[in-house]
């Protein structure tokens, strides 16, 4: 017999979630706003993408998440030699009678965590992209399956450009959302140094970084949950006037694609749960807007040279855009 999915209420799904939220930021202190979007991105099957300076917690932020969560993590640092084969696999021959056997590359994981995405070639992100996108791998004209939980987070330095492949648009598009992580305020880096001192060492892999939070099938649960969340029609038209607003945006020279417009309600869904509510509110949407659409809109390059970037547009479209009651 098998075993019948689990299911699991609202508030049973936000207690879940608070606990993971708890777990996480013991160990990430003043990051708040990456830790939901990290949590928002697991629950709605996405992929995120993490730009920060070097420092700033974003390979510890996923290894916590991954701790927490109790998955498969593997790490892979991109260079610019890595090869396709690297991440999908490659045949061997083991056996001379058996001949050629598969062996799995990293991204046969839970979560992957892809360590300076943009210092990979094109051939590597194309074969990262089918995963991302399609979650299979070919291989040796072989199409296997990844993972139902297979998720990516992928980190990039904003301000490092040598010897880095900037990801093409069709890439981007495919993260669910981009977060950016800063420098943290002055009570959180007195809070890391207390912890450091404390004897926290993040570099350790013999101390978990986190106790598994979730238990055997509820990881499955929470994203089933997410997909039931009630988003009203007004909230759907309140979203796709957003994304069609910035098609039309004088300030941007490429607006958001209809993927924008889809993953825009599965994050505002998410972000419910984490709300424990079972609906969508236009608050919810505007709280993810920045995350969804910032690294698929194009700022012109005229305001470029201004330093103004993509939030600067969005923020304006938000204030245009009438939300409903």
């Amino acid at each position: 017999m098998t075993t019948p999915p689990m299911q699991l209420t609202i508030d049973q799904g936000a207690d879940i979630l608070r606990r993971l939220r708890s777990a996480i930021a013991a160990r990430i202190v003043g990051q708040d706003a990456a830790i939901d979007d990290a949590l928002i991105t697991f629950l709605a099957r996405g992929h995120l993408l993490i730009e920060g300076v070097p420092g700033t917690a974003k390979t510890l932020l996923v290894r916590t998440l991954a701790s927490a969560l109790g998955v498969r993590f593997t790490r892979v640092q991109f260079t610019p030699d890595l090869m396709p084969s690297d991440l999908t696999g490659i045949a061997i021959v083991r056996d001379v009678a058996r001949g050629f056997e598969f062996q799995p590359g990293p991204v046969f994981t839970d979560l992957l965590l892809g360590d300076e995405i943009n210092r990979a070639p094109a051939k590597t992100q194309s074969a990262l992209l089918e995963a991302m996108s399609e979650r299979q791998v070919s291989a040796d004209g072989v199409t296997r399956p990844l993972d139902t939980l297979f998720t990516v987070f992928a980190t990039q330095n904003p301000v490092e450009h040598e010897g880095t492949y900037p990801l093409p648009e069709a890439q981007l598009d495919r993260f669910l959302l981009k977060t950016i992580m800063g420098y943290p305020a002055l009570d959180a880096e007195l809070a890391m140094l207390a912890s450091h001192e404390a004897g926290f060492n993040p570099e350790s892999t013999t101390v978990p970084l986190s106790e598994p939070v979730l238990g055997d099938g509820e990881a499955v649960a929470l994203r089933e949950l997410a997909d039931s969340v009630r988003v009203a029609p007004e909230v759907q038209a309140y979203i796709t006037s957003i994304t069609r607003a910035t098609r039309e945006e004088p300030s941007l020279s490429l607006g958001a694609s209809p993927r924008a417009t889809v993953a825009l309600m599965r994050a505002a869904r998410a972000a419910a749960v984490l709300e424990s509510r079972d609906f969508v509110t236009p608050d919810d949407v505007k709280d993810r807007v920045f995350a969804v659409l910032r690294h698929r809109v194009t700022l012109s390059p005229e305001l470029e040279v201004e330093g103004r970037t993509a939030d600067d547009a969005l923020s304006a479209i938000l204030l245009r855009v009438v939300a409903p009651k």
